[in-house]
C-alpha cells in the first residue's frame, strides 16, 4: 500500500471510531474502506481485521464514558460476557447464513429504529419514570447481549445503534446513558469473534494494529462528544447514522 492508501485507511479508522462510540456503525466505514485499499482481504480477514481495530476503540470509549457515567456493572459485567460466547458462535456461523436473505432483515429492523426515533422524540431524550427494577435490566441485557451479540459476529452493521434503541426503549435511559451501556457490550461481542477470527487465522495483525491507534483517537472524541453535547445530539446522529446504513445495505444487496 502506498501513503495515500495509509491516509485512507486512517482517515476511515478515525472516522469509524467517533461514530461507533457516539451510535455505533464503524464497521459501515472502515470496512468499505479496508476491502477498496487491501481488496486481496477475503470478507473473513477485513472482518476479523475490522475487529481488531473496533475492539481497541471500543475499549477506549467504555472507559471514557465510565469515568464519567455510573453505569450498572453487575448486569453489565454478565451481560459482556454472555456477548463473548453469542458473538463467537455467530463468527462460527457466518458460512452458514444465506445474506441475501439476512441483509433485507436487518434493512427493514433500521428503517424500524429510524420511524420509532422519529415519531417518538422523547425516546432517549428523557429518562422513564420509574426506574427499572434490576430483574428487568437483567432480563434486557442479557436478551440483548445474546441476540445482538450473534448479530455482531455474524454480519455486525449497526450492532452498537440496535443496542442503544433497545436500552433505551425498554429500560428508559436516555441516548448517551444507552450508548455507555452499549459500548460494554459491544465490547463482549467484538471480543468473542475476534476470538474466533483470530484462532481461525483470519486476522491481519499489523494493518489492524495500525488502524486500532487512530480508532481509539477517534472513540475518545467521539466519547467526549456525545457527554458534552447530550442526548439531542445523539438522537440527530442516530437518524443520520441509520440512514447511511440503509443506503449503504441497499446498495450492497440490490445496487
Amino acid at each position: 500500500m502506498d501513503a495515500g492508501d495509509w491516509a485512507l485507511l486512517l482517515t476511515a479508522a478515525t472516522a469509524a471510531g467517533w461514530v461507533d462510540a457516539v451510535v455505533g456503525g464503524g464497521g459501515l466505514i472502515l470496512l468499505p474502506a479496508l476491502l477498496l485499499v487491501a481488496p486481496q482481504l477475503t470478507p473473513q480477514a477485513a472482518l476479523a481485521t475490522n475487529k481488531l481495530t473496533a475492539i481497541c476503540g471500543t475499549s477506549a470509549a467504555v472507559v471514557t464514558f465510565a469515568r464519567r457515567i455510573r453505569l450498572p456493572w453487575k448486569v453489565l459485567a454478565p451481560g459482556a460476557a454472555v456477548a463473548v460466547v453469542s458473538a463467537a458462535c455467530g463468527a462460527a456461523a457466518v458460512s452458514l447464513i444465506d445474506k441475501a436473505l439476512f441483509i433485507p432483515i436487518v434493512m427493514v429492523a433500521l428503517v424500524a429504529v429510524a420511524m420509532m426515533v422519529t415519531l417518538r422524540p422523547q425516546v432517549g431524550t428523557t429518562l422513564a419514570r420509574e426506574r427499572p427494577s434490576l430483574r428487568r435490566t437483567l432480563i434486557v441485557v442479557l436478551g440483548a447481549a445474546t441476540v445482538i451479540g450473534f448479530y455482531d459476529g455474524i454480519l455486525g452493521p449497526g450492532t452498537g445503534t440496535f443496542l442503544i434503541i433497545s436500552f433505551a426503549t425498554l429500560l428508559g435511559t436516555e441516548f448517551v446513558r444507552s450508548a455507555a451501556m452499549a459500548k460494554v457490550i459491544n465490547l463482549g461481542s467484538n471480543l468473542g469473534a475476534l476470538v474466533f477470527f483470530a484462532a481461525t487465522g483470519h486476522v491481519w495483525w499489523a494493518l489492524g494494529l495500525t488502524m486500532a491507534v487512530c480508532n481509539v483517537a477517534g472513540a475518545v472524541l467521539g466519547s467526549r462528544t456525545a457527554l458534552a453535547r447530550g442526548a439531542g445530539f445523539v438522537r440527530a446522529v442516530l437518524l443520520i447514522v441509520v440512514l447511511v446504513m440503509v443506503v449503504r445495505l441497499g446498495w450492497q444487496q440490490f445496487g
